[in-house]
């Protein structure tokens, strides 16, 4: 196979459909949680959704994993099907976000009802749950962070302590039914790291604050440094770090020791599973150049968990591939980590379902609509999971 050497031109280029992608996803995903919480002030509660008898999921791969969007369903019933469609496909794992500013809205005021349902219906699908937490609420963000505006991603440092106390309260009322909690997420773009400077030291220090906690309130966490972005921002972008580059500062800054697995990012974008890795390419084999800058600090014994991972078919985006494609590029990419990468704990497929559509390119992620029709990958990811093929 010849190998693909990418122009100074095409590196800008994918830089900036990179940067455009994520910028877009995070707007998408504040937009989702803005009208959850809006149908959820205006609608009265809808009715709880009886459990199915307790289910096991049935499964060849056992590293097969889903990344949900379940924390702005307003129906229950939705959450609900949406984990038997992930116990069905043969996914024993799911990647969901628990905001603290949902749970935490008013100082030491929570409200864990949303968050108990997902683990309830979870639970009974027998699935096992990795949490991300993040999310600021505006009690956090005013406390002295020096800023004329701040975002839902504005953590200042003074309010660190707060954050590490909301992770030790969830660690222990979700013990035994979540035992992985992703601290933060991509902490190298700007606007994921509230506007602030990308600073890994600081994260390191989020982290510093947050480990000792989650472990004394209970002993079996296991907590995960967060995924990084992909992403071939150039030294002194306004707009974030190179994910290489983050990762080798966040080891220099002695983060080390606060955590006890590393959640990886990694986008195919237009590539195959298989096209070789290289610091100035974004493709899925870019997890390889992550996991040497582990092993280089001594690191090897430390697990990754492949968190986000997959490729879009939307019929128009510059970063998408055909639908084709997109299914053999997954069903090839689920082989590599099964039969290559012995240090991924899991493979994570971004994106099962979304709450509402966004009638643009993040719908060709999905797996299933939101009126809960199977797109094509579904059966194909079905069937290689559940061990069907010949």
């Amino acid at each position: 196979m010849t190998q693909f050497t990418l122009t100074r031109t095409h590196a800008r280029r994918i830089a900036r459909a990179s940067a455009t992608f994520l910028r877009r996803r995070w707007l998408w995903g504040i937009r989702l949680a803005l009208i959850g919480l809006l149908a959820s002030s205006l609608l009265p509660p809808s009715p709880r959704a009886p459990l199915d008898p307790p289910q096991t999921v049935e499964t060849t791969q056992p590293h097969l994993c889903m990344h949900t969007r379940l924390i702005d369903e307003v129906e229950e019933w939705k959450t609900q099907q949406s984990l038997r469609l992930v116990r069905q496909l043969g996914a024993p794992t799911i990647v969901e976000f628990f905001p603290w500013a949902y749970i935490e809205g008013r100082e030491d005021s929570y409200d864990w009802a949303s968050a108990d349902r997902i683990v309830r219906h979870a639970r009974n699908q027998g699935l096992r749950i990795i949490a991300r937490l993040g999310l600021v609420p505006d009690w956090a963000r005013e406390r002295g962070n020096g800023f004329d505006v701040t975002t839902l991603n504005t953590l200042p440092e003074a309010a660190y302590p707060d954050f590490a106390s909301f992770v030790a309260d969830f660690a222990a009322r979700y013990a035994g039914s979540i035992d992985h909690l992703i601290i933060w997420n991509e902490p190298n773009l700007a606007f994921e790291w509230g506007f602030q400077t990308v600073d890994p030291a600081a994260y390191a220090r989020l982290l510093a604050a947050v480990y000792p906690a989650a472990h004394a309130a209970n002993p079996d966490v296991i907590i995960l440094a967060a995924g990084l972005a992909p992403t071939l921002e150039p030294p002194g972008s306004p707009h974030g770090m190179d994910d290489l580059i983050y990762l080798d500062r966040l080891y220099d800054a002695g983060a080390a020791i606060y955590f006890d697995a590393l959640a990886i990012h990694t986008y195919g974008f237009t590539q195959p599973p298989n096209a070789p890795p290289a610091a100035d390419r974004l493709n899925f084999r870019r997890a390889e150049l992550l996991r040497a800058i582990m092993v280089a600090h001594g690191d090897a014994d430390t697990p990754a968990f492949i968190t986000e991972t997959g490729w879009n078919d939307h019929p128009r985006w510059i970063m998408a591939v055909s639908p084709a494609e997109r299914i053999t590029y997954t069903l090839d990419a689920l082989r590599y980590v099964a039969a290559r990468w012995t240090w991924a704990r899991t493979a994570c497929l971004w994106v099962f379902r979304t709450p509402t559509p966004t009638l643009s390119y993040p719908d060709h992620f999905t797996f299933v609509n939101t009126l809960f029709q199977l797109h094509p990958i579904y059966s194909e990811v079905q069937t290689y999971a559940r061990g069907w093929l010949p």
